[in-house]
């Protein structure tokens, strides 16, 4: 058989954009809007970011074949989805400005992990042995942390499950990633301007009140649908398994400015915690690398 064609540089450049802007760009933007309340955060993250996902579509002449999707099965999987994705945003909102950003980018050096525990008991996907060494690895750094302060590592574990089953139901659903994003965000739209007029009804809004604020309020609605979008580009272009590696840029960018940027502390346990999830993430990239070197053989 021929060998497997070679992945596009542009493959890489939409993915790896993508995750410098959840590492890095991200994370300093939502600091950036500490003064403001993390609902009215998610809320104009969702309000601004439906012109962008109607604009792509638009593009894209994606708009007309909407209707397909609109049936009760797909709109109630992706009702779910979006109240998934609402919950991860608004996790990573209130962990960046209450000063947990290392907290964040361990529940993102899990999800990988969790992908592959949903997988085994939703898909049926077997882990292999290293794999599933990795898994327990993975909890045996969790429960270092619980035991080390005195409670469950909320933010990390909520991170990792809610985008977790975000991304099983995904995967579930028939809709291009474009059109998914598109249906997510009309979903909460009603909600999430509710949202934001109930914050403004209470007076505590900064939308409309200071302008630095406010332009960044309505533009976390691009950094929220931009490095989707891209995202969903890299994914239909790479290899999974090259997603799979790619996708520790964005967590290990979210450590190192919450610990050199944000001054946040990172100390001995925390260290041996992370080394546990390295050392888990390490076996499985290796089974990832494996598993690409079996297909590349037969092939």
């Amino acid at each position: 058989m021929p060998a497997s064609p070679a992945e596009p540089p542009r493959g890489f450049a939409f993915a790896i954009t993508a995750y410098l802007i959840w590492g890095l760009v991200l994370p300093i933007y939502m600091k950036l809007l500490s003064p403001v309340s993390p609902l009215e955060i998610v809320a104009h993250r969702i309000v601004w970011a439906l012109p962008l996902a109607i604009g792509v579509l638009a593009v894209a002449g994606s708009l007309r074949g909407i209707g397909q999707y609109l049936t009760p099965r797909i709109l109630g999987l992706m009702t779910l989805s979006a109240a998934l994705i609402s919950i991860n945003w608004g996790t990573y909102v209130v962990a960046i400005i209450s000063g947990h950003g290392v907290e964040a980018a361990l529940g993102y050096y899990i999800n990988p992990l969790v992908n592959v525990a949903l997988a085994a008991i939703f898909l049926g996907e077997r882990p292999n042995r290293p794999q599933a060494a990795a898994i327990a690895l993975a909890a045996c750094g969790v429960l270092i942390l619980t035991v080390k302060t005195g409670g469950i590592p909320w933010v990390s574990l909520t991170l990792a499950f809610s985008f977790g089953t975000y991304g099983l139901i995904r995967k579930t659903v028939p809709v291009g990633a474009s059109e998914g994003f598109f249906l997510e965000i009309l979903i909460l739209f009603l909600p999430a301007l509710g949202l934001a007029l109930w914050v403004a009804g209470r007076g505590e809004n900064h939308f409309g009140v200071d302008l630095p604020e406010t332009l960044l309020l309505v533009g976390a609605g691009v950094v929220t649908a931009v490095p989707l979008i891209l995202y969903a580009a890299g994914a239909r272009l790479l290899r999974y398994t090259t997603m799979g590696l790619l996708q520790y840029i964005a967590p290990t960018l979210i450590a190192l400015t919450a610990v050199f940027v944000f001054g946040e502390p990172f100390g001995l346990w925390q260290g041996v915690a992370f080394a546990f999830i390295w050392a888990a993430l390490a076996l499985y990239t290796g089974s990832l690398l494996a598993a690409r070197r079996g297909a590349a053989t037969a092939s």
